[in-house]
Order: C-alpha cells, then sequence, then structure tokens
C-alpha cells in the first residue's frame, strides 16, 4: 500500500512537545506507518542554532531525512510547520510524496481575522490552560470543552517531556515568522510549483492562522484538497483527533489521491 511510508511531522510552535500529548492525538496516524515527530535545532529537545526563516528550517530537515535515508516522505506541517514544509517542498520536491498543511498559511498570507488578543496572549512566557483555549479552540462550550480534554491528555505524558525553547530560540522563530509575512515576488506564486498531493486542513475559526489562508493555499496548489471543522479553531486537530485522523490516513493510503 503507497500510504506505508514514513510520515514526518514537523511541529510548529515554541513548545517541541505540541503533537505528542496522548497517543490518541498522533496513535491513527501511525496505525499504518512509521511516524516520525521532529523538532528543528534549537526546539524542544533539539541541541543547535535554531534558523531564523522557513528556508533555514527546511535546510535541517533535508539534512535530517538524507541522513535517516528515509527516501520520500509523507509530510505533515502543523501552523509554522507548515510554513517550514512549504519551503521544504519547494526546495527539495525529491524527498516529499504528499503533503498535509494544517492551520498555517502560504507566505505573505491574510492578517485579516487575526485575534486581537493573539499578540499579546502567544508572547506569554508560559501558555495557561486559558490561554490555550483562547488560542487553539472556539468560544463555544463545547469547543472549549474539547480544549480542556486536550489539555488533560496533554499532561498526561510526564516521561521524556521536551523543555520550552529557551530565549534564544523564540527569537529565532519569531524572525522566521516575520521573514514569512514576508512577500517575495507575486503573492502565492511558488504555490503553484508544489506537484505534491495536498491535504489541507484547518478550523473554521482559526485566529491564530486565520481560516482564510486555508482557503488560499487550496486555491493556488494545484493537487489540493481542503477540509474545514465545524465550531474550532486552530487546535482543530486536537479538537477531532480521530476524525482528523482518519481523514489523513485515507489521503495518504490511497493509491490514487482524494479518492
Amino acid at each position: 500500500m503507497q500510504g506505508c511510508g514514513v510520515t514526518l511531522a514537523c511541529v510548529g510552535g515554541q513548545s517541541g512537545d505540541l503533537l505528542l500529548p496522548h497517543p490518541t492525538d498522533v496513535d491513527g496516524l501511525a496505525a499504518k506507518r512509521p511516524v516520525i515527530l521532529f523538532d528543528n535545532a534549537g526546539v524542544g529537545a533539539s541541541s543547535g542554532r535554531t534558523p531564523e526563516t522557513a528556508e533555514g528550517f527546511a535546510e535541517n530537515v533535508a539534512d535530517f531525512l538524507t541522513a535517516l535515508e528515509t527516501g520520500k516522505v509523507d509530510l505533515l506541517g502543523f501552523s509554522v510547520g507548515g510554513y517550514v514544509s512549504q519551503a521544504l517542498v519547494l526546495a527539495r520536491p525529491d524527498l516529499v510524496r504528499r503533503l498535509v498543511l494544517v492551520g498555517t498559511k502560504p507566505r505573505a498570507g491574510e492578517m485579516t481575522g487575526l485575534g486581537e488578543r493573539v499578540p499579546e496572549v502567544a508572547s506569554h512566557d508560559v501558555l495557561t490552560e486559558e490561554d490555550y483555549l483562547y488560542l487553539f479552540f472556539g468560544p463555544s462550550s463545547a469547543s472549549r470543552d474539547a480544549g480542556r480534554e486536550f489539555w488533560m491528555r496533554r499532561h498526561e505524558r510526564t516521561v521524556d517531556v521536551d523543555p520550552e525553547s529557551g530565549p534564544d530560540s523564540v527569537r529565532a522563530q519569531n524572525a522566521l515568522r516575520a521573514d514569512w509575512n514576508t512577500a517575495r515576488g507575486e503573492r502565492f506564486a511558488e504555490l503553484r510549483r508544489i506537484g505534491q498531493p495536498t491535504l489541507v486542513v484547518n478550523g473554521n475559526n482559526d485566529i491564530m492562522v486565520p481560516t482564510i489562508n486555508s482557503w488560499i493555499l487550496a486555491q493556488h496548489i494545484p493537487q489540493s484538497q481542503l477540509i474545514i471543522y465545524p465550531d474550532s479553531g486552530h487546535g482543530s486537530l486536537f479538537q477531532y483527533p480521530e476524525l482528523f485522523c482518519a481523514h489523513v490516513a485515507r489521503f495518504l493510503d490511497s493509491e490514487i489521491p482524494f479518492t
């Protein structure tokens, strides 16, 4: 089955454990394939100096895959990891079979829809439960309840927990975000060069990386499909973990994409 290759997950955010809260959130992806959860240089438990551009991050990913001799991988990028995934597939298309972009945006994407308090809350040194609920989930009681369940799953992991990134890494990641917000040439033109089948996923009200950006990605990447989950935000994959894993697994396992 074609979908049984390696899936590499590029995790966004300043903490390396964002995609490792509980097996519920990743086991569906690992049922038929090896899954590598990748922390870039200086992020989480990885040593080294954190790059200041998505291209620098992508170069590290390419070196990592080359060293492991994985061949082509299926690449999943969440949030900032989606920026890195786009940079990697553009620079090294030979390394990627299929692409999954979650809660992310193209270079110089839209800011309309950004939550008023996002810059202030996201800058907190340590995110509280209420911070997570605001940034990653919707305002409805159902979405907030799902967020609290995610918060509990996230803290069930007590062994080998990745540390928070240090100040140098945080500064570098902030520089990466600023660079990604800057257009280079014709806006969104590079998306047309992505030849891999691509699944784009988001919540219907992402206030961290506004949902309109997922529509833009799907409109410009030639072979793409967009899935929007209801009553959810940036953390839609955490609110609907079983459904998300099922959608991604079906996309990766199908011999012909989108069938």
